[in-house]
């Protein structure tokens, strides 16, 4: 094995091998005697996968200079791409000595070889097979975002020994669940390497999100089956391979943004020992970190070194463990090559040529805590962004805000207004309701305020403005009035993700009604708050159903899978033929409409027949015509519905108002009653013969004949046996 290390600064590194990750202190220590451009390595023959090492780096202690080497300390591999052992916690784990006066400027120099995280070294050989990605088109994507252990913990088809791991992702049942759903990505929270804080720790809880990482090579090993190092690394390549044989892609949520060592308060694990100055931006005062994370520190991304080392490990993730694409947490950080976030940033830069990471799939997170972080929209061609302008104005419209029409429709279309004149197209766009970081999609129609006293932070923490609305009660009740509004309410979210223009993101456990008890930041929440509960009840049952019956209309109609933008023209403009948005009286609407505050209804017409796109094929894609009715106002509106080709009608697919969905059709030019906070779509039938909108009496009425026993039939009349 050849063992080497960057460290720029250091004045001497020492290998470090244990025999166990019981041991208090290394067995063996060995001077890395090679350098080459700064990197400290040697080369040795007996060393085989298994062996657990750290390092010691030598160099001054200067901390009002920003260094802060302590050969006292043994620190985790960068490079790691398996761990033999967890962080332990420990006063020895800091640099400094916690109890001075001086803080983080004096010195410790106890060991901590018996606590420090463990790097082992890795078996990479895996049978692969025939596995290969697959390269799902943005457009046809359906991501699915989940946690490794809440997903599984409780699903009682998977075998025990399996739950909450990524072998039981790979299960039939969990793969069973996602293909009924229609999902064609996963996305994975967290599962580099990540350590729970200490204070957490202390209060009994952990990092349950995983936004702590401290390795970024190497997968989570509490996701393993077994806590051999090399385990984790061998389950999560069958994890992919299962996935991508049901074809699922794999995208990973990476925190490169900043690591689990904090501020200068922080412990000495593996950066912050190796070469502070190097890895991390300090602040004028070098003593001090810039903090564009809230997370105490800010990965140093001018740095090349650190450049390297962030696009070796997605090459990695990508050739090595052949996952699909990533979401870059707080990916404005990224960018900033200085102080404000530069869309023509090298790490921009680096990526777009790499003949590799240029290929996957690539989405941005596209904010963090720093001046100007806010760049949803103004990431370059190549990403697509989590749209929390699209979350944001959705959750307003659907509470029933004034003012929020025009741009909902946008929000509707692809949000061309982000989008399009940066040359990307709508799929930009990943659309998202809800995500592991706020409400679930249950708790956003039951609670008006966050509930998170269970974090032990008195409620302080987490988004305090979630545009929720509760329906009439804060959290539980039994009344069926407000059950009804709230379940309609959540087929009106979720029926407008998935036909809105963009990539549609769901939140695992929305489809089945998962609730988090008002909980908004389960980030430390390692139980039955966030593991999703398989037992189902009978209005689970019929959601879950509901979001199946959707998912395959999406999948059915290119209409609402567009490539391209509506005719790169204004939205609004009367020439418009791909696209048409509609008044209650089936006319389109004007600047006035869209001018009125108070409107909270509109109808939008999505032409199949000009598309304007073709297939693999090169054939021109051809679909029904969609006709979307939205309705957030509190009482019922009669739409006038736009006229159709002589040999169409409207056919109803689906209505929100009702949890039995019955096909009616009619002709254009047909009053239908819109009912109050609901959502109708129609999509146009060739026929010649029409049939009558059918009223929810005459459709109740039709249900109790069907209902009575037929006559018998005559013995006569009776079609004869056959014997097979």
């Amino acid at each position: 094995m050849n063992f080497s290390l960057f460290a720029e600064n250091a004045t001497r590194v020492e290998l470090c091998l244990f025999d166990g990750p019981d041991d208090v202190k290394e067995s063996a220590t060995f001077p890395l005697q090679e350098q080459t451009s700064r990197v400290w390595h040697s080369y040795f023959p007996d060393i085989i996968p298994g062996q657990l090492y750290g390092y010691r780096v030598h160099g001054p202690y200067e901390p009002q200079n920003g260094h802060r080497f302590n050969p006292h300390k043994i620190l985790l591999d960068p490079y790691a791409k398996a761990i033999g052992r967890d962080v332990k916690w420990d006063d020895s784990l800091f640099g400094y000595q916690l109890q001075s006066p001086d803080a983080d400027l004096s010195f410790d120099d106890r060991d901590s070889a018996a606590f420090a995280p463990l790097a082992a070294v890795a078996d990479t050989s895996f049978t692969w097979g025939d596995d290969r990605p697959p390269l799902t088109p943005w457009h046809k994507t359906f991501i699915y975002e989940l946690h490794v252990k809440g997903f599984t913990k409780l699903m009682p088809e998977v075998p025990e020994k399996l739950r909450g791991t990524y072998a039981g992702i790979a299960s039939e049942a969990a793969i069973q669940h996602l293909l009924s759903l229609g999902v064609t990505a996963v996305e994975l929270l967290p599962i580099h390497y990540y350590i729970d804080d200490r204070f957490l720790i202390d209060r009994g809880q952990v990092n349950y999100w995983g936004y702590n990482t401290l390795g970024f090579f190497a997968p989570e090993p509490r996701y393993a089956t077994t806590p051999d190092p090399q385990t984790a690394v061998r389950d999560f390549k069958m994890m992919v391979r299962s996935l991508h044989a049901a074809g699922i892609e794999v995208i990973l949520d990476v925190v490169y943004n900043h690591t689990a060592e904090g501020n200068q308060l922080g412990p000495t694990l593996s950066f912050r020992g190796i070469d502070d100055v190097s890895y991390y931006r300090l602040a004028p005062d070098p003593r001090y970190y810039m903090d564009f994370t809230g997370c105490g520190n800010t990965f140093n991304m001018s740095h090349p070194q650190v450049l390297q080392l962030i696009m070796d490990s997605l090459r990695y993730w990508v050739v090595d463990m052949h996952v699909d694409g990533f979401r870059f947490d707080l990916a404005s950080t990224l960018a900033r090559e200085l102080y404000e976030v530069d869309r023509l940033g090298a790490f921009f830069d680096i990526i777009h040529q790499d003949p590799i990471l240029s290929q996957v799939k690539l989405i941005a997170e596209p904010w963090d805590v720093g001046p100007g972080g806010y760049q949803v929209g103004y990431f370059p061609v190549l990403w697509t962004e989590w749209n929390g302008k699209y979350r944001d104005n959705v959750r307003r419209f659907w509470k029933g805000d004034g003012g929020t029409v025009s741009e909902f429709a946008s929000r509707l279309a692809g949000s061309s207004d982000l989008y399009q004149q940066t040359g990307r197209a709508p799929y930009a766009s990943i659309n998202f309701i809800t995500c592991h970081d706020g409400f679930s999609l249950e708790d956003l129609v039951s609670y008006n305020e966050k509930h998170n006293e269970a974090n032990g932070e008195e409620n302080r923490d987490g988004a305090g403005n979630n545009d929720s609305w509760n329906g009439g009660v804060e959290g539980p009740t039994d009344d069926p009035g407000i059950l009804a509004l709230r379940s309609r309410q959540k087929r009106n979210f979720l029926t407008t993700l998935m036909l809105s223009q963009g990539v549609p993101m769901l939140l695992a456990g929305d489809e089945i009604g998962h609730t988090q008890h008002g909980n908004n930041n389960t980030y430390c929440q390692d139980n039955e708050l966030t593991w999703l509960n398989w037992e189902l009840n009978d209005a689970q049952r019929d959601f879950l159903g509901f979001t199946q019956t959707l998912s395959q209309l999406w999948r059915e109609h290119p209409v609402f899978q567009r490539r391209k933008f509506f005719q790169g023209r204004a939205l609004r403009g009367s020439d418009i033929k791909d696209i048409s948005f509609l008044e209650p009286t089936g006319t389109e609407m004007t600047d006035d409409d869209w001018n009125r505050g108070y409107v909270k209804c509109l109808g939008v017409r999505l032409a199949g027949d000009i598309i304007d796109d073709v297939d693999e094929r090169g054939e021109p894609i051809v679909d029904d015509t969609a006709l979307i009715l939205l309705n957030a106002h509190h009482e019922a509106i009669p739409f006038t519905l736009p006229e159709t080709k002589p040999d169409q009608i409207w056919e109803r697919s689906i209505d929100t108002y009702d949890d039995v969905q019955e096909t009616v059709a009619c002709k254009g030019g047909a009053v239908y009653n819109l009912r109050d906070r609901s959502m109708v779509v129609f999509l146009t039938r060739d026929t010649t013969e029409t049939q009558p909108l059918v009223s929810r009496s005459q459709a109740e009425a039709l249900r109790r004949e069907a209902r009575k026993p037929s006559p018998p039939v005559p013995s006569s009349q009776r079609t004869p046996s056959r014997e097979v």
